[in-house]
């Protein structure tokens, strides 16, 4: 069997019963990191006075799954499998996923045991009443991809949750500011640890604030999504826009898939 154990984002004392009774079982145990994770059981056994007895740790991450998949056979799992990532839920902008696929394509029983995330102790811990959010994850370091991922969040009727590195976050807090300075964002560093901070406030006021900060810890930021219109733009609406044909026919294969030259032509014979 296959089991999907969370690990406490910062507090320790957020390891639920069901995670150490898993990892006291397994038999086998796959990492995002052995070290970190052999690190982290030693700090379990010392504050709770277990024994873990598994000493086969296999390290399964974003750069050699796919390797590590090809090794894996359905009998390997008649035994206790245990997979971890370094902190908070695996599969959540962690890896794990593929390992579930794998399970699932492969008639193996697996389980997810619920536990700490960052995305969802933010979301409650924001304040913004929506019913509805969309995970973005980490942005793209730089260039197009970031600038076109950054516009699809700030353009989201859903509410947008990202993660950030300390490296980064005054740089998105200029992006922002730059894009909508009075946009509300919240803002939430080392959540469960000793200096859990949050700031709530738009991008403007917290880019002031925070500029000559030395900014440390991971971040979640949440990000009021902009308001729904309440009617989508159809067909009929772009063709009564005083519009240049060509114009128009951009706008209609952007909603259909169309070939804009055939478009333009059928305006025209219209």
């Amino acid at each position: 069997m296959l089991t999907l154990v969370p690990t406490p984002i910062g507090n320790l004392e957020d390891i639920s019963k069901r995670s150490l009774d898993a990892l006291l079982e397994a038999e086998l145990i796959f990492c995002e990191d052995t070290r970190v994770t052999k690190k982290l059981l030693s700090l379990f056994a010392s504050k709770y006075n277990l024994d873990f007895p598994c000493t086969d740790f296999k390290s399964f991450h974003s750069h050699n799954e796919q390797q590590v998949l090809k090794t894996l056979s359905k009998d390997m799992f008649d035994k206790n499998i245990v997979y971890v990532s370094d902190a908070g839920m695996p599969c959540i902008s962690d890896p794990g996923a593929s390992l579930v696929e794998y399970a699932i394509k492969n008639d193996i029983k697996y389980d997810v045991i619920p536990g700490a995330n960052a995305v969802l102790t933010a979301f409650a811990m924001s304040g913004f009443e929506h019913t509805e959010f969309t995970f973005f994850g980490f942005l793209a370091h730089k260039g197009l991809e970031r600038k076109e991922k950054l516009q699809k969040v700030m353009n989201s009727e859903i509410l947008p949750i990202l993660y950030e590195s300390p490296h980064r976050l005054l740089k998105l807090l200029e992006e922002l500011k730059d894009i909508d300075e009075n946009r509300t964002v919240f803002l939430a560093k080392e959540l469960t640890k000793q200096y859990q901070t949050i700031f709530k406030d738009s991008s403007i006021n917290l880019y002031n604030k925070l500029k000559d900060t030395n900014i440390k810890g991971e971040w979640v930021v949440i990000i009021e999504p902009v308001k729904s219109s309440g009617k989508n733009l159809g067909l009929d609406d772009i063709q009564e826009l005083d519009l240049p044909p060509k114009v128009k026919a951009k706008l209609i294969a952007k909603l259909t898939g169309g070939k804009i030259k055939n478009i333009y032509q059928q305006l025209l014979d219209n």
